[in-house]
């Protein structure tokens, strides 16, 4: 094989045994690799109805079928597992140097099952798979525990995967981070890890990775490179994707206070312009990314003085304006500490404005917050409850449940205010002044979710209302949804989608070049709408029903108060009509089950036999 190698390396935990299984071209083809891949062999290795807890929820890591070549923003891999947030498939991708080391090692996929009788640390040195003991590693964050391995390891080839605190202690929406900054976030992944007492897995890949045509896939990557430098990467470049936040502000689409507003007042003070004004320290890219759109800021004064934190849009939107906070220092710091207890940043936003509206109609008092004022937009209070969720501490613990379960055990009607679908906490984007983006995020595989449904395009596109729920809206996202099913299974960066003229065309030549497998546009984009009916097909094995695909009351009920779209909200009807239009679209049934013909259609044959029963 050229690019791939072929081989899935299978390490049992409890019997800390180790094997090493063929991935055929025709499953490498049919699912790429990332998202889609690591979907495949979880449907086939885990046990239906497991507890996302347990022993016998696997841990799925899979590289791009690029990584390792020179196609630029390749260097990625996607974490695949049953959820512990939203008990359904819970996929994250990550990037750089580790991505490089798990293929350099000779593996196209990695799975962990099993749980350690006690806390290891995996060390795959290529052929070889050292268990070592991880007791002396618990406490840190990944940082910390990536140099003390490395130190140990005495070579800085080493890279490192980790949990911090934070998994270690199952917060349900805890990460695995890697090269220090790098997140597989959102769906829980770190706590699956957590479970399995596996503190960190360090990996020296030293293989050679061959591709099937070098002078033809250097000439169209040198033109993706170049292209990776123009207007059509510019706004990444130069802000970041922090330039998001005066744009979805005047669209009334800036999430302020939990959903209460969509626009915020201090949106200017935490700009993309302002924070590359004053606290701009550097720019950094991962491995093999030619558009470099990580800013590193910097605290010049007060009392987190010094402090260097990476801030995207949606850390800075879930722990800025959703929690009324204008103070940058306070974010960046509250940054800070979710990467350090390894913690997903908008989940814990979402959580904790959940909480600072329960604060402030009565339903939690100062009692449950040890005497901390927890109303909206105090910088103290947002900074001390992520310290409270990381550590699992007081009011932390219930908060570390995500929303959905939170708002079940408090009650009081804090469900209507519980902003989630399927319990994923909802990204920076108001669904009721999206419409479009709203469909998204009811029906999203994953939960809500604007990676996986990445429908905002539409709602902000030329000739579309997007306050206009109407026929048709399916379609769009459906083609959205697919697209990015592609883009996270190749695995490419989707900040790299505007350099190709033609997608499909172009990424299934490069797809070609690089593995020596033909691959026609035709075949690139049926892969998209394979791996999105793979995992519905997880999901109903799992408990779905056509009642998960819905939001919250407040999209509902609470009309948008102010700005450009003020009274803006969303009608059940109009959801309703659009998540029909949706599954008609998709080629489903009227209730959202697959037929089994759909999956014959999609050369799923393997699917159907693994479904058999539900």
């Amino acid at each position: 094989m050229y690019s791939y190698f072929g081989k899935c390396l299978v390490i049992d935990l409890t019997t800390q045994r180790t094997q090493v299984e063929e991935l055929s071209e025709s499953l490498l083809s049919s699912y790429l690799g990332g998202v889609g891949l690591g979907t495949r062999l979880l449907l086939q290795k885990s046990t239906p109805g497991a507890d996302p807890l347990s022993s016998e929820n696997p841990l799925v890591f899979a590289s791009s079928g690029l990584a390792g070549t020179m196609v630029p923003t390749a260097s990625k891999h996607a974490v695949v597992t049953k959820s512990p947030l939203t008990g359904l498939v819970g996929d994250s991708l990550s990037s750089s140097h580790w991505s490089l080391a798990l293929k350099r090692a000779g593996y196209d996929a990695l799975i962990v099952t099993g749980m350690a009788p006690s806390w290891v640390c995996l060390f795959i040195d290529d052929d070889i798979v050292h268990f070592r003991k991880a007791d002396h590693l618990l406490g840190k964050g990944s940082s910390q525990t990536e140099e003390a391995i490395r130190r140990e390891a005495g070579d800085n080839r080493v890279r490192v995967a980790s949990i911090g605190p934070g998994g270690e202690r199952l917060v349900r929406y805890a990460c695995i981070s890697n090269d220090s900054n790098r997140q597989a976030g959102r769906t829980g992944t770190g706590a699956v890890m957590g479970s399995k007492r596996l503190k960190a897995i360090a990996i020296r890949g030293t293989r050679p990775i061959s591709v099937w045509d070098l002078d033809g896939l250097q000439k169209v990557c040198t033109a993706l490179y170049a292209k990776a430098q123009t207007s059509a990467t510019e706004k990444y470049r130069i802000l970041g994707t922090p330039g998001n936040v005066l744009v979805l502000n005047r669209l009334s689409a800036l999430p302020t206070r939990n959903f209460q507003q969509a626009s915020f007042e201090g949106a200017e003070g935490i700009s993309g312009e302002h924070l590359a004004e004053c606290y701009l320290a550097k720019v950094t890219a991962c491995a093999t990314c030619p558009i470099a759109c990580e800013h590193l800021y910097r605290v010049k004064d007060g009392p987190y003085a010094g402090l260097e934190m990476m801030l995207d849009y949606e850390s800075l939107f879930a722990l800025g304006p959703l929690c009324g906070i204008s103070s940058v220092p306070a974010i960046l710091k509250a940054a800070e500490l979710c990467d350090f207890y390894g913690i997903d940043t908008i989940s814990t936003g979402g959580c904790i404005a959940w909480a600072m509206e329960c604060f402030e109609k009565g339903l939690l008092t100062a009692n449950d917050t040890h005497g901390l004022d927890l109303s909206f937009g105090n910088p103290d209070a947002l900074v001390g409850m992520v310290e409270s969720i990381g550590k699992r501490g007081g009011l932390g613990d219930l908060l570390a449940e995500g929303t959905r379960r939170a708002s079940a055990q408090l009650k009081g009607g804090s469900e209507h205010w519980a902003i989630h679908s399927k319990g994923l906490e909802l990204p920076g984007y108001d669904p009721r002044s999206m419409k479009t983006q709203a469909l998204g995020f009811a029906v999203g595989l994953r939960g809500g979710c604007h990676n996986r449904s990445p429908s905002y395009e539409v709602d902000m596109s030329p000739g579309v209302d997007r306050l206009k729920a109407e026929l048709g809206r399916g379609l769009l996202n459906k083609e959205k949804e697919d697209f990015a099913a592609v883009l996270d299974s190749l695995i490419l960066c989707k900040f790299m989608r505007r350099c190709f003229g033609d997608f499909f065309a172009e990424a299934s030549g490069l797809y070609t070049l690089a593995t020596g497998i033909n691959m026609s546009p035709a075949d690139l984009k049926q892969v998209g709408e394979r791996v999105n009916n793979l995992k519905k097909a997880f999901n109903i094995r799992e408990g779905w029903t056509h009642a998960d695909d819905w939001l919250p009351p407040r999209m509902f009920k609470d009309p948008i108060p102010s700005g450009e779209a003020k009274g803006a909200v969303l009608s059940e009807a109009e959801l309703r009509m659009m998540i029909d239009d949706y599954y008609k679209a998709r080629g489903w049934t009227a209730e959202g089950l697959i037929p089994l013909t759909k999956l014959k259609e999609l050369g799923m044959e393997d699917v159907v036999e693994l479904m058999k029963g539900y």
